[in-house]
Parts: C-alpha cells; structure tokens; sequence
C-alpha cells in the first residue's frame, strides 16, 4: 500500500532509504556500459523522481550517487563529492517543484546533471564544457521522462487503494 511520508516510522523511512539506495546502485551496475558512455544515460536518474512524494530521500539518493560513482565511476574523489551534491540538488528540487506540477519533477533530472556534472568532467577528461553539457543532456531525456511517469504511476496506485 502507497503511504504518504507522514504515516512513516522511522524505521519505515529508514528501510526505504536503504532500499532506494541499493536499487539506484543495482541500476547503474546493470546499465553501465551506457551509463558512463559519449551518452551518459543514467536510468537510474529517474528514481531522484521518488524525493517528489517521499523528501526524506534527498540525502539517500545524493548518498546513492557518491557510491555508484566510487564503485564503478572510477573519476576519483571530485566525481565522487560532485555525484553528491549533484544528488542532493535534484532530488530536492524533484520535491519543490512536485509541488506545484507534477511534470516539472522530470525538469531537475535533465537540467542539473546536465549543467553541473560537466564542469568537473571537463577537467578530469578535458574536453570542453559544451561538449559535455550536449552528451550528458541527451542522455537525460529519458531518465527525466522516465521520472514523471513513475511519479505518476505512484500516485495513481496510492489514490486508487
């Protein structure tokens, strides 16, 4: 049964943080020959969509980053710390703008990592900022896509039950 967070325990919001987590890493494990590619097609991007219902997972989803990218990233330390705070700033704004449309929650997936996760590339594999801002960008459009109709499938699910 879909729950609103305020029905949570602790122990709940817990176990679905570690959950959520664990399903962001096995994602990105299973879709890591084109999620690190030209085309950085993270699936697993859409799950950020989830901070829209439940906000409690804005840090677990900025902690599920930093791990997939130390286990499989292999960019180093600013990777990781950059995936990070990355996380955090699209699960969050997932969450504001749920608020006022539910179709604004795919709009963090694609803009954030599209213009923040190219200024620490560009230095590590040098390659000019643009580039990257037009190869992680497409590879957002589904991810972002892909958000708003889980968003909406939850909530159908929740409401119907």
């Amino acid at each position: 049964m879909f729950k609103s967070q305020t029905n949570l325990t602790s122990i709940q919001k817990i176990t679905i943080s570690g959950l959520v987590i664990a399903l962001y890493v096995i994602v990105m494990f299973l879709t890591q020959s084109f999620a690190f590619g030209q085309y950085q097609v993270r699936i697993a991007t859409s799950i950020y969509g989830l901070a829209a219902i439940y906000p409690f997972l804005v840090v677990p989803l900025g902690i599920a980053n930093f791990l997939s990218n130390t286990l499989m990233g292999g960019l180093g330390i600013l990777d990781m710390v950059g995936g990070f705070f990355v996380g955090l700033l699209t699960a969050y704004f997932c969450h504001a703008l749920r608020k006022v449309n539910v179709y604004l929650v795919g709009l963090p997936i694609l803009i954030i990592p599209t213009l923040c996760v190219p200024i620490w590339l560009s230095y590590l594999l040098n390659i000019p900022y643009i580039a990257l801002v037009i190869s992680v960008g497409i590879g957002q459009i589904i991810p972002a896509v892909a958000a708003v109709l889980l968003i909406k499938y939850l909530e159908k699910r929740g409401k119907g039950q």
